[in-house]
């Protein structure tokens, strides 16, 4: 497993400076991803894409050799659909945190989950913004205080897992970056999933949230029994409504709903990659012309 890991290991790697505060839980996060990836053979860094928004989380892909793009804030999703689409060979995984995905890409995080394409969206939730120095996310518990809600939050806090399942998400699950065995074990499972896999990632942000710290989180969360069945919805929504503990693990999974590129009309008697077809530019151009 070790050589596997390094094949995901930049070669300057020793001497790059993290950009994340010690204690953060990104670290750990970042480990889990390379430790999980080194036991997916199918996996290689020539095969795969990461693709993240803004934010300390969105930095992952920096910090890994593989297929990259870092986007705007909250993008991410729409770009990662359309890399699986024009190339459902690859292994396309979005990550970013709970502000960029749930915040500014609240809308295209619905409508991804819509399309159910076959991606891996990993979400840092540490439930504050980190970046921008500790103000409110959308996960931010109520009561909260922050430099800029200095008199604590009063909105709902977001709640990601009962809005993926939902609006039809056919694998939702919720990890901690404080057990990186068990979130290994959830994160293959995502990336294996065909269609649209969510793992909502709770992590600690050590500077600027000292409310939900490793402790918190720790005492804060329970793991679904193992002869829990994923597949009953309504208990899956029953247990992601109810936020006084916050349960682990698969909460829920459809295995029978087609990924979105499966349903393209493009990929119905030609499954080739599109964007290994060659076009023919004077029929495009006639069509183009033709409605004018």
């Amino acid at each position: 497993m070790g050589n596997r890991i390094e094949l995901f290991a930049r070669n300057d790697e020793k001497e790059m400076d993290i950009a994340w505060c010690p204690g953060c839980g990104n670290f750990s996060i970042l480990n889990i991803l390379k430790a999980a990836l080194s036991e997916m053979e199918e996996i290689t860094p020539e095969n795969m894409v990461l693709v993240s928004g803004i934010g300390q989380a969105a930095k992952i892909p920096h910090y890994f050799r593989t297929n990259t793009f870092n986007g705007l804030h909250g993008r991410s999703l729409p770009v990662a659909q359309m890399i699986k689409a024009v190339n459902p060979e690859l292994h396309v995984i979005s990550e970013s945190g709970e502000g960029d995905m749930y915040g500014e890409g609240g809308n295209h995080f619905i409508h991804a989950i819509r399309r159910n394409p076959d991606i891996t969206n990993l979400v840092h939730d540490n439930m504050i913004y980190g970046l921008t120095k500790g103000q409110a996310s959308p996960t931010t518990q109520k009561g909260t205080v922050t430099p800029v809600q200095i008199n604590g939050v009063f909105l709902e806090q977001f709640n990601p897992i009962a809005t993926a399942i939902t609006m039809g998400a056919t694998f939702v699950a919720r990890a901690s970056s404080g057990d990186p065995a068990q979130t290994k074990e959830i994160i293959k499972k995502a990336i294996r999933h065909k269609g649209y896999a969510l793992v909502d990632i709770l992590q600690p942000c050590v500077t600027f949230n000292k409310i939900n710290t490793y402790k918190w989180f720790k005492e804060n969360s329970y793991y679904l029994d193992e002869n829990y069945n994923s597949e009953n919805k309504m208990k899956a929504l029953e247990i992601a409504f109810n936020t006084e503990k916050l349960a682990l693990g698969i909460i829920y999974k459809n295995e029978d709903k087609k990924a979105f590129h499966e349903q393209l009309t493009i990929y119905k008697e030609n499954k080739e990659p599109l964007f290994k077809r060659k076009h023919n530019i004077k029929e495009l151009e006639s069509f183009i012309n033709s409605k004018i």
